[in-house]
């Protein structure tokens, strides 16, 4: 099959385009730039590369007419971020292609009121993102149950994988909690640390994404979450990670408004973002109906993307990794 993958240079696309090639498919990847995948692979040989400013060409309505007439028979976005957006691509591809597939957010969900949290017993989501991410998985699941376009949504979790720092075990990217754990020094954990982060590995993202182009029956008009098979709390995760370089972790419980104002208003909120949303969910939906089988545990995950930092020099730590 042709499949258009817009966004196929990022984080998910690096690994999905590849499986794609491998798989057998035709692949276009649209992209902003010509920016290097976050991993190398020989399948990008096989890509055809397309260029498109997807910002500018949705505010002058272009952009899905430019996918549509590239003829596609799936097509998987993974840079979608608003409900116009989404409604203007389902509106352009609705009789001209067969699949459509959207990459959402397990922040489509509010913070969690019962665990495992499944594509149906979630708290109603909080802010702009959360809530637009939300919107579009419910316009795509009354588009297909409607008889129009074929569509599936999948959520992923905090992604993590070579190439960018991951959420780490505060909650927020700051490299300086990697410094204190490789240390040994201590670590302020806001809260009481029982706080619950789920990551997946970008590759498990992508083998979410071929199952459900290779399941289409059973994926139409469906949405499924894309995790990790656990999930971390904070002091699992701090201290899981100090054991990489040797140490046990020094954890201290400081409230809230101790941590804000050790910490810079940026860091925090993202910290309070997801930390307070304290997420566990669960992935039997997609294991049943598409046969998602996640490779990596959340921890194993997280490691590929410090031992990626540490390797290329944007991760200068007092200690090196002793696994």
């Amino acid at each position: 099959m042709r499949v258009v993958v817009i966004g196929g240079r990022g984080h998910i696309g690096s690994f999905l385009v590849p499986r794609l090639v491998r798989a057998g498919h035709e692949v276009i990847s649209i992209s902003r730039g010509q920016r290097a995948s976050y991993v190398d692979d020989p399948a990008w040989t096989q890509v055809r590369q397309a260029t498109a400013d997807r910002v500018a060409e949705d505010r002058d309505g272009t952009f899905p007419s430019r996918v549509a007439d590239l003829q596609p028979d799936v097509v998987i976005d993974l840079i979608c971020f608003t409900l116009d957006s989404a409604a203007a691509l389902v509106d352009g591809l609705r009789g001209r292609t067969g699949h459509l597939l959207h990459c959402g957010s397990v922040w489509r969900h509010g913070p969690s009121l019962k665990l495992p949290i499944t594509e149906d017993n979630g708290a109603p989501p909080l802010g702009k993102y959360g809530t637009a991410k939300a919107a579009v998985a419910d316009l795509l699941k009354a588009e297909t149950r409607g008889g129009g376009l074929v569509t599936t949504s999948l959520h992923p979790g905090h992604i993590v994988g070579p190439g960018w720092h991951p959420i780490g075990p505060l909650g927020n990217v700051d490299p300086a909690i990697w410094t204190k754990l490789s240390a040994g020094q201590p670590l302020d954990i806001p809260g009481i640390g029982t706080e619950l982060m789920h990551h997946v590995h970008a590759d498990d993202v992508a083998q979410g994404f071929v199952a459900a182009v290779d399941h289409r029956d059973a994926a139409a008009g469906e949405d499924f979450t894309i995790v990790a098979p656990a999930a971390l709390t904070v002091r699992g995760y701090a201290q899981i990670a100090a054991s990489w370089f040797g140490r046990a972790a020094d954890l201290r419980t400081v409230t809230w408004d101790e941590f804000r104002a050790s910490t810079s208003e940026e860091l925090s909120q993202s910290s309070w973002e997801h930390l307070s949303r304290s997420q566990y969910l669960s992935i039997d939906k997609a294991r049943t109906l598409i046969g998602y089988a996640p490779q990596y545990e959340p921890e194993a995950a997280i490691l590929a993307s410090v031992r990626w930092l540490i390797d290329h020099g944007q991760l200068d730590l007092p200690r090196p990794l002793t696994v």
